[in-house]
């Protein structure tokens, strides 16, 4: 029993963790939450690791539990990390914290369960569920009667600008096999881009009324029409977000519409 509390006991001593997750997390959308866990001692390994997370809302939608799997980490050397993954998901949109990281080690002999809470916190936003709704094909009516123009920059949209050698990364499809087979090497067509008209999205106009449904309707119009590389803004309450197709704008809405209300 000595024996058993002394490497127990030392099993848990030295143990870091961090906890990472993608920049996009959406209600109801499983994701993977990485687990590093870390062995900062320098002479023993770990043996027989578990982590328990748990993580609470920030808002008054209650608590989220994560640890409806507890991975197990066999064995970590001196001076090393592990890392395993928990696929989770959230029901609501909202801001969220993880700040319960417990680990509890079976070491050596199974007898106990000893277990030691980490002084850590992790904070992230969930963002609303995308729902398919019929605002999308509203806009894309409205973007058909304006039209598009063709931008003489090379792009993968339209008319053809030109012939050129393939370049590692061009897609397959826009290899001019005719040229290639003239040249005996690879040429690709470089086409011209569409500039499209830019969309924004006025949040009190939308004639969804259920608030969460109308959110997500919203959200799911927003990534639709940024994967066809159309600039989007939105204004919301006081805010405005002036259209753009960049990332940091896509995630700046988006934290919006999860934070809103």
């Amino acid at each position: 029993m000595g024996i058993s509390g002394f490497f127990g006991k030392r099993n848990l001593s030295k143990i870091d963790i961090e906890v990472e997750y993608p920049q996009e997390i959406y209600a109801n959308k499983e994701f993977p939450l990485k687990i590093n866990l870390k062995n900062k001692r320098g002479f023993l390994p770990v043996f027989l690791m578990k982590v328990k997370i748990r993580g609470q809302s920030l808002s008054e939608k209650g608590t989220a539990t994560l640890d409806q799997y507890e991975p197990l980490f066999p064995f970590i050397d001196k001076k090393s990390g592990s890392v395993k993954y928990m696929n989770i998901s959230f029901k609501e949109r909202g801001r969220y914290k993880i700040e319960s990281v417990h680990i509890c080690s079976v070491f050596p002999f199974n007898f106990f369960i000893r277990c030691k809470r980490l002084n850590k916190s992790f904070e992230f936003i969930v963002f609303p569920e995308p729902k398919r709704c019929e605002l999308l094909s509203s806009f894309e009516k409205e973007r058909i009667s304006k039209g598009e123009r063709h931008l003489d920059k090379a792009g993968y949209e339209s008319e053809i600008l030109s012939i050129r050698e393939y370049i590692h990364g061009d897609p397959f499809k826009y290899i001019n096999w005719k040229a290639t087979a003239k040249t005996g090497e690879l040429k690709t067509k470089e086409l011209s881009s569409l500039a499209f008209q830019p969309i924004v999205i006025d949040f009190e106009k939308s004639t969804v009324r259920n608030m969460e449904e109308r959110i997500s309707c919203i959200t799911y119009t927003i990534l639709q029409l940024l994967k066809k590389n159309i600039p989007v803004g939105l204004k919301i309450g006081d805010k405005f977000y002036r259209p753009d197709v960049s990332n940091a704008h896509k995630i700046s809405i988006l934290k919006e519409l999860a934070l809103y209300g």
